[in-house]
């Protein structure tokens, strides 16, 4: 055999095996390529689902907020609208002839009799000469007329010594039903 025929075969044999190396390269590569495929559908996958939820809380959570903003809104209405009725009930009674203020400052001082027996009694300055006049019957002499107060109507009566006073204005007794009241008037209004 002669030194060429040994060259070739050196040759060959290199050949087959940069063939067999190649192909074990390209085989690698492959798995190497198809593992970092699946690795990244699974990143993807994760990822879409991930943003899927966010997006779904988001949407939730924005629901939720304005479920809230249109609640808030509404009860902002419903109060606005039961002040109006509170100041149009006050403004009624406060429009109430001068007999029927009469006759409630007497009832009112007639109450006031049983918890201070004598003192000043204050009242506005339209009920003012209906409480001078009250306050000249002999029944209540142990009382004065005080001087003219910012009140819708009603009486404020306070003890000779200062101590105790006792709030019979026409807007605290109103407040008093209204507090007691008003869900049976938000039910009434509102369903």
């Amino acid at each position: 055999m002669g030194l060429e025929a040994v060259i070739a075969e050196i040759q060959e044999k290199g050949r087959a095996e940069a063939k067999v190396i190649a192909d074990d390269a390209d085989a690698r590569v492959r798995t190497i390529l198809d593992t970092a495929n699946e690795k990244s559908n699974e990143i993807r996958t994760v990822a879409q689902e991930e943003i899927l939820k966010t997006v779904s809380h988001l949407i939730t959570q924005e629901e939720a907020a304005g479920g809230l903003i249109v609640k808030r809104e509404v009860l902002n209405a419903k109060k606005e609208l039961l002040d109006e009725v509170f100041s149009q009930t006050l403004e009624q009674i406060r429009g109430f002839d001068n007999s029927l203020h009469k006759k409630i400052i007497t009832s009112l001082l007639d109450t006031a009799k049983q918890e201070i027996s004598g003192g000043t009694v204050y009242s506005n300055e339209r009920d003012k000469p209906v409480l001078t006049e009250i306050l000249a019957q002999p029944v209540y002499a142990d009382y004065t007329c005080g001087s003219a107060i910012d009140i819708d109507g009603g009486i404020i009566v306070e003890s000779k010594d200062g101590l105790y006073k006792l709030d019979y204005t026409y807007k605290t007794f109103l407040n008093t039903i209204w507090e007691s009241g008003l869900k049976d008037a938000s039910d009434i209004l509102f369903g």
